[in-house]
């Protein structure tokens, strides 16, 4: 028995030591190594059609020699990689190493997240919605204008004149060129301020009605995009935040408003309010969570609400007390919750509460500087307040609730009967969607919300419609005459049924509870299956309420012809009258304003200056003596007559008549006939 120790490695220092076995069995181990790798050598080299090497030959040779051998040569200028012997085997099981980019990769990759991103996609699917649900309002857009040729050409000259007046005399932006020689002329009807940027870029009425166009079909998909927005941030998923952004838009009764872009701008108030909630970090399905704080979004919901407010007190100022109201109800919320329910008191932040302070502040000044002219206005013209008398006329019964306007493809020929027996049908069809209550319905029931968020939605629907409903709503003792009464403004607004867009938020939302329930728990179903993924069947179920409101949404809204500019109207100086003169050809005639913004005696609004219709009155036996008198008195130094409008009147029989007799000329130009006073 040998006595000597088995030898160790020199790597020995704070380890095992292995023995270092015998020459004798290494070399016999290597043998066979070599016998091994020449078996193996010799079956690829008859595989792969080479010469065979004899055994004896291949096992002379070294292991690293065999297994060379079985390889073919490397081809030239090939690169061979040596294995690292150190290289761990599991590294192909690990995350792929960080890729570094380079600059300009950085930024195709953030232009590439951007494209993808939820808010760019539902932006770019607003704007491709709003396109195809107003069609063909962008077919003719320089010649043809939604609904009427009315109200429309009216708020083309609106916006086009404050966008000039900005830039050229910002002062004088309430003493419009229009209904001369009254004061606070732009005053008398909701004046879009909102929009003078775009009224900013081009002139004329061609540009105006251009202009026009465009705004409308953005203001569809505005308001797309702030249901969208408001939906999810409250808590729903995407589909259900599209069915409640579409319901939104597409509300039958909005058809009926085609002709009124201060009503069919709405979507600042959705997405104002998606802001705040975004930027406070409060939603429906979670509650306030203060990590999700960002004083950023809360000062652009405020700076949002103010330019909806700018848009007009039509809509604005309900939104105004409505806001006021959600502020109070959540500060004391919060101060109650703060102090008596959270066992650790939730922070709100200095910067959040100075984004709060600084957008509050702004948006009360946008609405304090808008109201004083409103104020003065009902000073100056006392006559146009309104009375309870005129409510009552505009207050819509209960069956407007379920009829649509004849705008309506799919429901407007149905509902023809409906809509004769009610006193007033363009203010009267309040239809928000037959689709969007049966979801809002199936809502109460089966919801994401929560009973109570429930319970709270369906008292919103009850109490906005029953405002709406104005007078008709049990002669409106408890609900809308109060406010008729007490709130300040509210005297202002004629129409109580287009607050049937409060009674549509509230339908959306529950809608939305609904759909979104259902897209859960068909996720929760498609998970479980293998593989996980939904079924076509899913997809469409899903889908279909969303198809159900594109549908029962589609218009049928007329785009008639806009009037041409008469010849005169570009190279006539005022003060002017254009004859004849009365309160829907008139706003024709501001709209042909817009080359020169001459002053004109015409105008169209919400009431008629006792002035300008003594001037009407006045001119209705023009050309003679009293009346160029009168004229003169009042500062109007230019008269035009246009005689397509004349047809069978008597005007027309004097037309023609001389009047050199009256100190006054006569021209034609075109098909007008030009009087200088």
């Amino acid at each position: 028995m040998s006595t000597d120790k088995p030898q160790l490695t020199g790597d020995e220092q704070g380890g095992a030591k292995a023995p270092v076995p015998d020459q004798a069995a290494t070399a016999t181990r290597a043998g066979d190594d070599k016998a091994v790798v020449a078996e193996k050598a010799t079956a690829g080299a008859k595989a792969a059609g080479e010469p065979e090497r004899s055994t004896a030959a291949l096992r002379s040779a070294a292991p690293g020699e065999a297994a060379t051998a079985s390889k073919p040569a490397a081809r030239p200028g090939e690169m061979t990689v040596a294995k690292d012997p150190n290289r761990d085997p599991f590294e192909s099981f690990g995350p792929p190493p960080p890729v570094q980019l380079t600059p300009v990769g950085r930024v195709a990759a953030a232009v590439r997240g951007g494209l993808t991103h939820e808010w760019t996609i539902a932006i770019l699917g607003g704007l491709l919605f709003a396109v195809v649900m107003t069609w063909p309002t962008l077919k003719y857009p320089l010649h043809t204008i939604p609904q009427d040729i009315w109200d429309p050409t009216l708020q083309a000259w609106q916006m086009a004149w404050s966008g000039h007046i900005l830039l050229t005399d910002p002062a004088r932006l309430w003493e419009s060129n229009t209904f001369y020689p009254n004061e606070l002329s732009f005053a008398f009807s909701d004046a879009l301020i909102g929009y003078a940027p775009a009224g900013m870029i081009g002139e004329g009425p061609i540009a105006a009605v251009l202009r026009y166009n465009i705004i409308f079909v953005l203001a569809y998909a505005m308001v797309f995009v702030g249901g969208y927005a408001l939906a999810r941030q409250l808590g729903t998923g995407r589909i259900a935040g599209a069915v409640a952004g579409a319901a939104l838009a597409l509300a039958p009764w909005r058809l009926a408003q085609a002709g009124h872009l201060h009503v069919m701008s709405s979507g600042g108030i959705m997405l104002a309010l998606a802001m705040l909630a975004r930027g406070h970090g409060y939603s429906l399905r979670h509650g306030y969570r203060p990590e999700k704080r960002h004083a950023g979004w809360a000062l652009a919901g405020w700076l949002v609400a103010a330019w909806q407010l700018s848009l007009g007190f039509g809509i604005g100022l309900p939104f105004a007390y409505a806001l006021l109201l959600i502020v109070v109800v959540s500060l004391v919320t919060y101060l109650v919750k703060r102090f008596w329910v959270w066992t650790e008191p939730k922070p709100f932040g200095w910067r959040l509460l100075a984004a709060d302070a600084g957008g509050g502040l702004v948006f009360g000044a946008v609405g304090a500087l808008l109201a004083i002219p409103y104020f003065r206005v009902s000073e100056l013209y006392p006559y146009a307040k309104r009375s309870i008398e005129e409510i009552q006329l505009y207050s819509p019964p209960l069956q407007g609730f379920f009829t649509a306007s004849g705008e309506s493809a799919v429901w407007g020929t149905l509902h023809a009967q409906a809509r004769d027996a009610l006193p007033w049908a363009p203010e009267m069809t309040l239809l928000p969607g037959f689709a969007l209550i049966g979801l809002a319905t199936a809502g109460l029931f089966f919801s994401i919300w929560t009973v109570r968020q429930r319970l709270l939605m369906l008292a919103g629907v009850l109490v906005s419609g029953a405002l709406a409903m104005g007078t008709e709503f049990f002669g409106g003792t408890f609900t809308y005459v109060p406010l008729f009464e007490y709130l300040p403004g509210w005297q202002g607004i004629r129409t109580p049924g287009r607050l049937v867009l409060w009674t549509t938020i509230f339908l959306a939302l529950l809608a939305a509870g609904a759909v979104a329930a259902y897209s859960r728990r068909a996720a929760d179903f498609s998970r479980d299956q293998v593989p996980a993924r939904p079924g076509l069947l899913l997809r469409v179920v899903t889908l279909l309420p969303l198809v159900a409101i594109l549908i029962e949404g589609t218009n049928a809204t007329p785009h008639p012809l806009v009037p041409q500019q008469p010849l005169a109207m570009r190279t006539v100086d005022g003060p002017m009258l254009v004859l004849p003169s009365e309160g829907g050809w008139d706003q024709h005639v501001m709209l042909w304003s817009t080359t020169r913004f001459q002053q004109v005696t015409n105008g169209g609004s919400g009431f008629t200056p006792q002035l300008t219709d003594q001037i009407r009155q006045s001119a209705a036996s023009f050309p003679d003596q009293p009346s160029v008198d009168y004229l003169r008195s009042v500062g109007v130094r230019t008269v035009v007559v246009l005689r397509d409008r004349i047809g069978g009147s008597d005007l027309a029989a004097r037309v023609d008549l001389p009047v050199d007799y009256l100190g006054i000329t006569r021209e034609d130009i075109e098909n007008a006939v030009v009087y200088r006073l």
